[in-house]
């Protein structure tokens, strides 16, 4: 499982959320909405501290992380955070994991 924050997501983190120290972007799946991979969920995200975090990221100081609770809906696929500019939000695309 591989976690990539493209660098137009990145200034989109960095402009729109406030992280304190000790807590990251954490990535999970939710109720509702559709992925490619998934029907019935899709991801979110909050401002969060890890607590067993499966896959972490520190990209300019900034902690993106998925923990272990939500291995269930990452497990076999790699996450790519890009930035959607019509609708100014992340959006995500998985793939399968190469490991």
């Amino acid at each position: 499982m591989n976690l990539t924050i493209s660098p137009e997501a990145m200034q989109w983190f960095k402009k729109e959320l406030v992280v304190d120290q000790g807590s990251g972007i954490r990535f999970f799946g939710k109720i509702y909405g559709k992925t490619q991979v998934h029907d019935g969920f899709s991801v979110g995200m909050s401002v969060d501290k890890p607590e067993r975090p499966i896959v972490e990221r520190t990209i300019d100081g900034l902690l993106f992380f998925i923990d272990e609770a939500d291995e269930w809906f990452f497990k076999g696929y790699d996450l790519r955070v890009d930035y959607d500019q019509t609708l100014d939000e992340p959006k995500y695309d998985f793939s399968e994991d190469k490991k």
